[in-house]
């Protein structure tokens, strides 16, 4: 046994218990028709759980049909939605796994195609939408791209409107964590971004008007959702040459983001504006996530090229973040945390159907 080994620690917030420090990072399947989960997302997901990962986090969820990156996404924006969903929530509790969903909307850069396709614009014989998509500002994310429409206040408050409804669909599909997208260049970071919201109005221009939309949303649902609530962001755009999205900001948006009711600040970074040169390599983007834990005094998860057990035990034994979310490295292996405890002496449940394969 490794007494110092704290990868497989639990970890409790606002009454739900990870039984460790592992959670599956939300990764888009493109999969899906209207929006409904099925048999690719129970085995996808499933499988992550009987591998022994603490919480396993469903892909960006579209709010609304509008929201979504591609025709293909996953989405809550449907009363229907809700029973497949339970479904799966159900096998993943089964194999005592906390369950969550990412509520997403993509804002100027939905309506693509698949990402494994040539990139272009769905068509509206593909079920795009493209002469409706929204945004902060009308600002195309590239040439190839939709020319977005300002959101005005109407638009605002569905979007709002259409967060509150997809959370209330995801209590009553079980889940236990819930975690809005403010990442990536979707719509709730492209209202944060000087980079997307060039707004004259209180939605644009300064740090706190920028920030907004988001906390308002965060209010919008706080009340109605009783479990821990997670925002993901980019920590940073990688942008020195004009305004951007810093990491002094972020800190300062956790800040207000746990004043809001936030539990946990996932922390990623980029995705604003094509072309960008990100320092890519193990961790890199961890000490963001120690910055944010130690300045704002909020829980945060590390994601971004974390590989190894060790690497994952290090980062929550030194303080660095609470929990580790792994995205392709779960796609790999399936059974990471299993093969994890092993490689660090640490006991951990296996299911009973693969006890023969233990030793």
């Amino acid at each position: 046994m490794n007494e110092t080994a704290e990868l497989f620690s639990p970890f409790s917030l606002r009454g739900a218990t990870l039984r460790n420090r592992i959670v599956v990072s939300p990764m888009c399947e493109y999969s899906s028709e209207d929006g409904f989960a099925n048999d690719w997302h129970l085995v996808h997901l499933g499988s992550r759980a009987v591998g022994g990962a603490a919480l396993v986090i469903f892909e960006a969820s579209a709010v609304s049909a509008e929201g979504r990156i591609t025709p293909d996404d996953l989405g809550i924006y449907r009363d229907e939605h809700v029973v497949n969903l339970r479904g799966i929530v159900d096998f993943l509790h089964s194999q005592e796994s906390l369950a969550g969903i990412q509520l997403a909307h993509a804002g100027r850069k939905a309506s693509m195609s698949r990402p494994w396709v040539e990139e272009h614009l769905a068509s509206a014989a593909e079920g795009g939408w493209a002469s409706t998509v929204v945004a902060p500002s009308a600002l195309p994310f590239s040439a190839a791209y939709a020319n977005p429409v300002a959101l005005d206040a109407a638009g605002m408050e569905k979007v709002k409107r259409d967060f509150q409804a997809a959370a209330q669909r995801a209590k009553d599909a079980g889940f236990d964590v819930l975690e809005l997208h403010a990442a990536h260049g979707y719509l709730l970071h492209q209202f944060l971004s000087p980079l997307s919201n060039q707004r004259t109005d209180q939605y644009g221009g300064s740090f706190e008007n920028r920030a907004r939309f988001l906390l308002e949303i965060c209010a919008a649902i706080r009340p109605l959702w009783q479990g821990p609530l997670f925002v993901r962001i980019s920590a940073t755009d990688w942008v020195d040459d004009r305004p951007s999205w810093t990491l002094d900001e972020s800190v300062q948006l956790a800040k207000l983001l746990k004043v809001a009711g936030v539990d946990l600040i996932d922390v990623s970074s980029g995705g604003m504006i094509p072309g960008v040169k990100i320092p890519i390599g193990p961790g890199y983007q961890t000490c963001f996530a120690d910055r944010i834990r130690h300045e704002a005094q909020i829980p945060t998860g590390a994601v971004g090229f974390i590989t190894d057990p060790a690497q994952a035990d290090h980062i929550i034994r030194t303080g660095q973040a609470d929990v580790v979310l792994l995205a392709r490295e779960m796609l790999r292996d399936p059974y990471w945390p299993l093969h994890a405890a092993a490689a660090l002496k640490k006991e951990t449940r296996w299911p009973p159907q693969y006890l023969r394969a233990v030793k």
